[in-house]
């Protein structure tokens, strides 16, 4: 499953010996996010790069996080419930409380996104046959004698 990989690519990355850092404008182009984007996710709390001045140099750890947040963002997380799942990573521990809340939260999202699927099936369904009539009618009108005539 792919968040499982996501969360071991960020368990792996947490190790921050040797760690190399990326300015802002690196990070937003790998991800293919704004600077905006970055600095706003910092003012939530959700990422915490290093200063030197004004410039932000963002870890591996910085880079794993990012990574699950827009993952949880893409399957439809709320930036809150992103923050809950990723804050409770601890690097020494079995990190059974944070994978307990994910899956929870995992499964009511999965929820949502099925009802809605199944409402746009549903709309996509009603105008498919609402097209159909348009179209019957148009045919209707462009090929009878009166048309034709005037």
């Amino acid at each position: 499953m792919k968040l499982v990989s996501v969360a071991d690519a960020a368990a792996n990355e947490n190790n921050l010996a040797g760690d190399d850092y990326v300015r802002i404008g690196e990070m937003a182009k790998k991800f293919g996010v704004t600077l905006r984007t970055l600095r706003f996710y910092e003012d939530k709390g959700l990422l915490n790069p290093k200063r030197e001045g004004s410039t932000r140099l963002y870890t591996r750890r910085d880079r794993a996080r990012l990574k699950l947040i827009l993952l949880g963002r893409k399957v439809g997380f709320s930036l809150r419930d992103v923050k809950q799942m990723i804050d409770l990573y601890d690097p020494t521990g079995t990190n059974a409380k944070q994978l307990r809340l994910t899956i929870d939260k995992s499964e009511k999202q999965l929820g949502r996104l099925q009802k809605q699927r199944q409402l746009l099936d549903d709309a996509i369904g009603e105008l498919n046959e609402h097209l159909a009539i348009v179209r019957r009618l148009l045919a209707d009108r462009t090929t009878s004698p009166a048309t034709a005539a005037g």
